[in-house]
This record gives structure tokens, sequence and C-alpha cells, in this order.
């Protein structure tokens, strides 16, 4: 009797629920997704995480909606009655998103990549230099639940359902963080078109080669000047991986170029 007491209880099963695609590893093919399930590996408790994967493989999560700051959720467990969840993060204010935006449109790869649809991965890199982390560390994470645990498992698995649509739509990222697609797209129309001329390194005055006969062979500098000038900022060592077309290959559904940019990075590093 006792033993069946502290059995766990079965979930009552969903139909037509939001159940993840990945069925086995991690959860989230984009780099995106996964930098955000990486977040919630770091800072929520393991076990509950697993059982929320579970639930969230079975189709227990129900339904979600999304607004700045805010995702709701309703997932089923044992109980007839399906759990509540609400997931709380701060979200940029007008002036904030203002300089984002700004920040965005004056760089052509930023720029280009969303307007495209895409999620250029320095988008980062840029929202950090500004304070404003795009991944939230922080998470107010409650569930309707008896469960004391934060977070539980039916949070968990809304998290996990949460990734999985970040994959669909990397503007779900931006739109919880107090941006949706739409205006943050008209937003970035509205920038000036970011001056290309001006930060072109390749471009050189066009001189006749019969001018310079007497003197091709003659650096413009004197090495000992060349010396002299500041290291130029060191190249990232994943910098052919952006540059070339990413193969269609994936690795335990992860794809190929993202294992190779951390392998990369590590071959990169130096000794101090």
């Amino acid at each position: 009797m006792a033993g069946r007491f502290f059995e766990p209880s079965r979930p009552i099963e969903v139909d037509g629920g939001l159940a993840v695609r990945s069925k086995r590893g991690k959860i989230g093919e984009q780099w995106w997704s996964r930098r955000f399930v990486d977040v919630l590996e770091e800072v929520c408790d393991a076990g509950r995480l697993a059982r929320g994967r579970n639930y969230a493989r079975k189709g227990q999560v129900m339904d979600f909606a999304l607004k700045p700051g805010r995702v709701t959720a309703r997932v089923q467990g044992s109980r007839p009655q399906p759990y509540s969840v609400t997931i709380t993060i701060s979200h940029f204010d007008e002036a904030q998103w203002t300089e984002i935006t700004e920040q965005l449109g004056a760089r052509a790869l930023y720029r280009a990549a969303l307007l495209a649809g895409q999620m250029p991965h320095e988008i980062v890199e840029l929202f950090t230099e500004h304070g404003l982390p795009l991944f939230p560390s922080e998470l107010d994470i409650r569930c309707s639940c008896p469960d004391w645990g934060v977070p539980c498992k039916h949070g968990s698995a809304a998290l996990y359902v949460l990734a999985e649509a970040f994959d669909d739509d990397p503007f779900l990222v931006l739109a919880w963080r107090g941006r949706d697609r739409d205006q943050l797209l008209d937003a970035l129309r509205g920038t000036p078109e970011p001056d290309e001329d001006a930060i072109d390194p390749f471009a050189v005055d066009e001189e006749p080669l019969d001018a310079r006969l007497a003197d091709y062979y003659v650096p413009a500098i004197s090495l000992g000047r060349l010396r002299e000038r500041p290291a130029r900022g060191a190249t990232p060592p994943e910098l052919l991986l952006r540059a070339l077309d990413p193969p269609p290959v994936k690795v335990r559904h992860i794809p190929l170029v993202d294992v190779l940019r951390s392998a990369y990075r590590d071959l990169g590093k130096t000794d101090d």
C-alpha cells in the first residue's frame, strides 16, 4: 500500500498536444533555440528539466501564448484540471529598443539578415554590448501545481516547447523581449541605409601603372613604422564557417556547422 502511494502518477494523455519534434538528445535545432536551452540547463534543476523534457515529448503542453515579458501555457498532468504555467522575464522598453534598432540598422550584416527573416549569430554580442542580454538568465516560473520546486516539470515542459517554437520563428526571441517581427522590420526599414563605402577596407585610389614604375615595389611606409602600428583585431577562428553556405548535415540533430564552430573556437584559443 505504502509502495503504491509513492509511485509516480501517469499524466493524462493529451489529444493534439504540442509535442516537440526531438525524441532524443537536445531539444532545439537552430543556434538561438539551443542557446536558450543552454541557459535553462545552467540555471534550472536538472532532474525537473529531464521530467519536463519527457512531458514535452509526450505532448502534455496543451497550448501556450507569448507576449512581451510573459509566456503562459496549460500543461496536462495527472489530475483532470490542466495546470497553468506563467514564465515572466524583464523586457526592454521603447528607448532601449530604439537604441538597439538604430544599431541593427547601421550594420549591413544584421539589417540584411533580419529583413530576410534570419537571425545572425553576432546579434547576441550587439545586445550584450548595450547591457541588454538577448537570452534571459533570470526567469520567474510559476505553476498552479502543488510541486514546490522551480521549475516544476510542467514549467520545464513549457520551456522546452517554447525553445522549439523559437526554432520555427526566431523573431519570437525578440518578441519576448518586447519587439515583435512586424514592429522590428518596419523600424529597420525606416533606418538609413548603412554607408558601405565609408567602411570598405578594400577601397583604394586608382593610378595608372606607368606612373608608379619607379616605386612599384617600395612599401608605402617604412618597415619600422609598420612595426609600430597597433595590432589589428583578432580574426574570429570560425570566420570561414560564416562565409560559406552551411552543409545540410546534422550530428545528433545538431547542424554540422554549429558543431564545427565550437571546435574552431577551441582550436583558435591561445595559452596565456
